[in-house]
């Protein structure tokens, strides 16, 4: 995609419908993905207005526009749902600012696709869990996203990213990668290999039980990380859940199994003393607990029964992907050293050995909050 450009941005800035004198700009955040500014506008006797101005990647999110389709049907949805609940709609939603043409975007003379949000204030995004509170929080948060969405139909959204979570397809792919072993690395790593291949039943399961209709789709957030929470500065509680570029039709227990899969492991993604990893049950029941109370009844039976398998299926899911990719050249996920993919690969697949060690006592934590 390139470089961003000082004058794409200034264009960029001229065609959205923002209000006031250009006071301040700068980078903001700690994404990999979009290029993001924090604006900041001085708006006569109202004071400061703060507005989030990003360039989209086109080379992750192929189709923009139904990207901002998907964004604006969720966040209008949401704002209504908010404001039924009595809540404050422009602080717990993202609010899409529109383009002078009245789109929810802009397209640079580069052909590259900007997009604005209104800043949420006084609120902050952690990389990092600092506290189980914060753990606690983000549970609720996307909890509270599940809950809110429930009624949403989910088969209208578009899929942002083919597959994504289609564990039985990414299998397939898998074997073709081991088959074709273009860079001659398989034999090196039969142990993963077998791991993978033992464990087929995972790969199954949800495609299998949503064909039979046992599951329902549900819109699904896709990238349940803490730093996808903002955090109120005074009251410490999860207000808003943000980076919607991977809603889309999905599983409530991939969305819960992902937070568990980052959150509750006890070690790095790519920590090489696998001594090291496990997945918390401590840190597992403050998130059951939240994310329960977040969806608040919304879930079904089948749905909830199924939450520790969601944890399984997405760290099986994400150590095959690590190693198909490492399998395949080390296109895909970027690496910063020599076998880190498979690093990688080895804390997933421990982690998956953990919790078939501890299954009972995840199920047990699960049935205590149903």
């Amino acid at each position: 995609m390139g470089r961003v450009s000082e004058l794409q941005i200034r264009e960029a800035i001229a065609n959205f419908n923002y209000e006031g004198r250009l006071a301040d700009r700068r980078p903001y955040g700690s994404g990999h993905i979009n290029d993001t500014f924090l604006l900041t506008f001085e708006v006569g006797e109202m004071g400061i207005l703060k507005a989030i101005l990003q360039r989209m990647n086109r080379e992750i999110f192929t189709n923009p526009v139904d990207l901002m389709e998907n964004i604006i049907g969720v966040t209008s949805y949401l704002k209504e749902k908010i404001i039924e609940d009595g809540g404050d709609p422009y602080r717990e939603t993202l609010n899409v600012i529109s383009a002078k043409d009245g789109k929810p975007y802009y397209v640079d003379s580069r052909g590259d696709y900007w997009r604005s949000y209104i800043f949420i204030t006084d609120a902050t995004s952690y990389d990092q869990v600092e506290n189980p509170q914060d753990f606690y929080e983000s549970a609720v948060s996307f909890g509270n996203f599940q809950r809110l969405l429930a009624d949403y139909p989910a088969e209208t959204l578009h899929e942002t990213i083919k597959g994504f979570h289609d564990t039985k397809a990414r299998f397939q792919v898998f074997k073709d990668a081991v088959k074709q072993d273009v860079r001659g690395r398989a034999a090196s790593v039969q142990k993963e290999i077998d791991f993978v291949l033992a464990h087929e039943d995972i790969a199954n399961v949800f495609s299998d039980l949503l064909e039979k209709g046992e599951i329902p789709l549900r819109v699904t957030h896709n990238d349940t990380k803490l730093n996808n929470i903002m955090i109120d500065n005074t009251t410490r509680k999860g207000i808003c859940v943000i980076d919607l570029d991977t809603v889309m039709p999905g599983l409530a227990m991939h969305d819960f199994g992902d937070s568990i899969r980052f959150g509750a492991s006890t070690a790095a993604e790519d920590e090489k003393d696998l001594d090291k990893v496990s997945c918390s049950m401590e840190l597992f029941e403050i998130y059951v607990k939240g994310f329960l109370k977040g969806c608040g009844g919304k879930l079904t039976p089948k749905e909830v029964e199924l939450l520790p398998m969601g944890a399984k299926v997405m760290t099986f899911e994400c150590g095959m992907r690590f190693l198909t990719d490492y399998l395949e050249g080390d296109h895909y996920f970027k690496v910063h050293r020599e076998g880190h993919n498979l690093d990688r690969c080895r804390t997933q697949f421990r982690l998956v050995e953990d919790m078939e060690g501890k299954w009972d006592t995840m199920q047990e934590i699960v049935k205590k909050y149903q």
